[in-house]
């Protein structure tokens, strides 16, 4: 396997799921896609602020889409985000 020299981007992905509440968000959107930030906090039980820079990470790597829906924004999973959720789950 050769990256031919995307080593930063790699880690920008790696870095978008390698954090246990970045798994747990993960999950979620894989159960329940389109879930905003509020919805997302209420479920996981976790501070909003926290959540939302959980959900900025993942964006940044590519694993979540956002959407918006008049003044919410909705998250789900990128393909690529459901492809390294399924691979990971695998790995258990």
């Amino acid at each position: 396997m050769r990256f031919e020299g995307n080593y930063r981007k790699i880690e920008r992905i790696v870095k978008g799921f390698s954090n246990h509440r970045r798994l747990e968000i993960m999950e979620l959107l894989y159960k329940k896609p389109e879930l905003s930030l509020n919805e997302i906090s209420e479920i996981l039980n976790v501070n909003f602020k926290t959540v939302s820079e959980h959900i900025r990470k993942m964006a940044i790597g590519g694993i979540v889409i956002k959407r918006n829906e008049g003044i919410e924004v909705r998250h789900r999973l990128s393909e690529r985000g459901e492809k390294i959720f399924l691979f990971l789950k695998d790995m258990e």
